[in-house]
Order: C-alpha cells, then structure tokens, then sequence
C-alpha cells in the first residue's frame, strides 16, 4: 500500500473568492419553489413576484459596478463580492445595463438573490463562463441568452430548475398568445410573466408592439441544460425556434400542470 493511499482527498472550493461579506443580516431569501424530489414538487409554479425597488442602495451599487467595469473593460465580472449582505438582498435582477460589458468572458453571480436575469445578457458577446451557482432563486432564464455565441461554461444549480431532468418539476403556466391591446407591454406583472415587461422579440430582436407569444424551451446553454423563456413577436418566429434538447419536452411549449415531461433522468 503506497503511503497516504487512505488519506482524505481535498477539493479546492472554486468560489471562495466568489461571496460577498456577511455581516449586517441575510444576503438572501429562502425559496422552496420547486421542492427538492419527487415526493416534494408542487403540482403547480408561479413565477417570483419581486419587483426591483430601483431606489435601493443595492441597486445604485451595482449600477456603478456595472458602469465601472464597463469603463475599464474588464474580462472577469464579479460585482456582489463587492456588495453587503443587505445590498445583495435588495437586488432580484440584473439592470439592463449588462449590455454594456461587451469585454466580460466570466460572470460571477454566486449565491445571490436574482429572481430573474434581463435578456439584455444576450449582449455580452465575449461570454465565455457563466456561473450562477447556489442562487436557488433563478429558476429559469432568458432566451435571449443563446446569443452568448462563446458561451461553452456554466455552473448553474440545476436542481432548482423548472423541468429539470432529476425530479421533472413543472413549469409556470404561459398565455400563448396575448393581444397588445389588451395589456401593457412594457408594464407587465412579473409574478404572471416573468418580466416587467417586453420590448423586443427574443428571436428576430425586432419590436413586440402588437402580440406577444410565449413559450418554454429547453436547451444547452454552456454545460446546462436550461429552460428558457421566449418572448416573441409572432408564430413565424416560435416556429423558427431549434429543437429542444433530447430528453426533455420535445416541442415549446406552454407550460402549466398538464405538460407531459419525460419521466426519470435522462
């Protein structure tokens, strides 16, 4: 027997530069959404209702982390190790400004309390590492993320996902197909949509200003398979969606208890 064959092997902890400083209460709340198993997930989801309070202090800092890093063109993006522990509560999406960190190849959003994430991310073209991990509020995330072309990492908590190949939990239920007329695009009930609102068509990127057509897919966005959300501007661009990934539900659909999802891990 070679010597320390019995030892115990150590694992370096790849985001113990990744968390924000804990004093002054929790970073986050507590979500039990999906559940955890089989015997635990819910008949049926809902969308988190949080509206961002743009008044925060929370908010204000990562507006200037964003500005900041968009101003020295930084690669590596890591903006709530910077934030207290009150500050990161405060915060349940990314602003839209993301748009603007063009030079970003990895962002780090460990552990936060993001209940959604802007399809504004589709814009960070150099995106390479993606890592969302243990932020157990992000259930699903924007279509507009396959944009990301050099996206090929990502670390996501998988089990907190909607349809997710280890215990299948449902999906919220869509409306698929919404007249304009009859509601206010661009000031949306994010606890019935996912959004507070919609403005361009996450497939052609053209303006939504008369229908908008929602649908779940699921697809591989780095290492993960994720479900994502589509907000689009017609039928024509739902039915130019790419196949869904094999061992999920094999069309986009629109949610809700009575989708059938494959059953088992894949």
């Amino acid at each position: 027997m070679d010597a320390g064959e019995n030892e115990p092997q150590v694992f370096p902890n790849r985001f113990a530069d990744a968390v924000g400083p804990s004093a002054g209460g929790p970073s986050r709340d507590r979500c039990a959404c999906v559940g955890h198993s089989t015997a635990t997930r819910p008949a049926t989801v809902s969308f988190h209702g949080d509206r961002q309070d743009t008044e925060a202090e929370g908010w204000r800092h990562l507006l200037a982390l964003i500005d900041e890093a968009a101003a020295d063109g930084r690669t590596v993006f890591k903006p709530f190790v910077e934030m207290s522990a009150p500050e990161r509560r405060q915060v349940v999406t990314l602003p839209p400004t993301i748009a603007k960190l063009t030079a970003v190849t990895h962002l780090v959003l460990y552990g936060t309390n993001l209940v959604r994430i802007p399809p504004e991310i589709g814009a960070m073209a150099s995106l390479e590492r993606f890592e969302p991990y243990t932020s157990h509020r992000l259930h699903w995330y924007p279509y507009e993320l396959t944009r990301c072309a050099r996206l090929a990492d990502s670390t996501v908590s998988t089990r907190v996902l909607y349809g997710n190949f280890k215990f299948r939990p449902p999906f919220p239920a869509l409306r698929p197909v919404t007249d304009a007329g009859q509601e206010d695009l661009a000031a949306l009930d994010p606890g019935v949509w996912g959004t507070e609102g919609v403005r361009t068509c996450s497939v052609c990127d053209r303006p939504v200003d008369r229908r908008l057509h929602q649908v779940w897919i699921s697809r591989r966005v780095g290492t993960d398979v994720l479900p994502l959300l589509v907000n689009a501007c017609s039928s024509a661009c739902v039915a130019a969606l790419p196949e869904p990934h094999s061992g999920y539900v094999p069309t986009p659909h629109t949610g809700g208890p009575d989708v059938v999802q494959p059953s088992g891990r894949w």
